[in-house]
């Protein structure tokens, strides 16, 4: 039994434990994109991606919606159920957004689809959505790009909040080309929900460099296999994203995307051990 002097000596530790610096916390996942081919062809299931993630010792999925059948409850609810039953956390979705569109029935069309998703992530229990910004429209410049798309993350980002769900605005091109343009978007939005979903293959330029830019701001991280850039390809440095993301106190998940010639089934274990080592040396 624990002398009075004990209890009390626990109890004054216990401030210092609760506000100590968090420690590290990446979780290796699986991106569905990775089997967009399987998905296509339907040789797999969204369930068998599951089924994966459990069999390769992962931690999560993040599902990209582009090949849902529907988003009725009857799809949904019991691919929800079957990640539960098998221990994996359907963390994120993917889906498709232009977010470079000045105000009008563009706009609210596009606002109105992306509202949906986000209903469909919190049916899911997903806490993010990957989401993209889109190409600059003909005779417009970046900055009024950047700006457009800031103006729609605004709303979406209060309706998603209300939700629980993050929204992770990808570099993927167009607007969201350069490290720049990224920041001053999330910056312009100030929102707690609103993020930026860092993917380590997509700059041309300067790509860690720009990665380090972005990583303060990280709310989900895609790895993939290999990075291209001036310099031709080259495989990627997980390891040197995962020291940039630790010293920005990123806790989260690291996703395989995978996007080589080689067949997803025959490629990806190899890649799903080196990502589980990854983040066991971060964490």
């Amino acid at each position: 039994m624990l002398s009075r002097r004990s209890l009390l000596a626990t109890a004054a530790a216990m401030p210092l434990a609760l506000t100590a610096k968090p420690k590290p916390r990446l979780r290796p996942a699986l991106c569905a994109y990775s089997f967009r081919n399987e998905l296509q062809k339907g040789t797999l299931k969204y369930e068998d991606l599951i089924r994966i993630a459990a069999e390769q010792d992962l931690d999560g999925v993040d599902l990209t919606v582009y090949w849902f059948p529907n988003t009725e409850d009857s799809f949904l609810l019991p691919l929800k159920r079957a990640a539960f039953k098998s221990g994996i956390e359907i963390y994120s979705i993917s889906v498709r957004t232009v977010l470079t569109k000045p105000a009008g029935p563009e706009r609210d069309a596009a606002a109105a689809e992306l509202r949906k998703w986000i209903d469909v992530a919190a049916k899911l229990g997903a806490g993010h959505i990957r989401v993209f910004g889109g190409a600059v429209p003909a005779g417009s410049t970046e900055d009024d790009a950047a700006n457009w798309v800031a103006e729609m993350l605004g709303p979406a980002g209060e309706y998603a909040g209300k939700h629980g769900v993050i929204l992770g605005l990808e570099n993927h091109g167009g607007v969201t080309d350069k490290a720049d343009n990224i920041v001053k978007i999330v910056k312009k939005v100030d929102s707690p929900w609103v993020g930026v979903n860092l993917d380590t293959a997509n700059f041309r330029t300067r790509i860690y460099e720009q990665i380090e830019q972005i990583a303060p701001y990280a709310v989900n991280v895609q790895v993939k296999a290999m990075v291209k850039d001036e310099a031709g390809p080259a495989p990627s440095d997980w390891d040197r994203v995962a020291k940039m993301l630790t010293a920005n106190n990123y806790r989260g998940y690291l996703a395989l995307e995978y996007e080589e010639k080689t067949p997803a089934l025959e490629a990806t274990p190899a890649l799903f051990k080196k990502l589980r080592e990854t983040c066991a040396r971060h964490s």
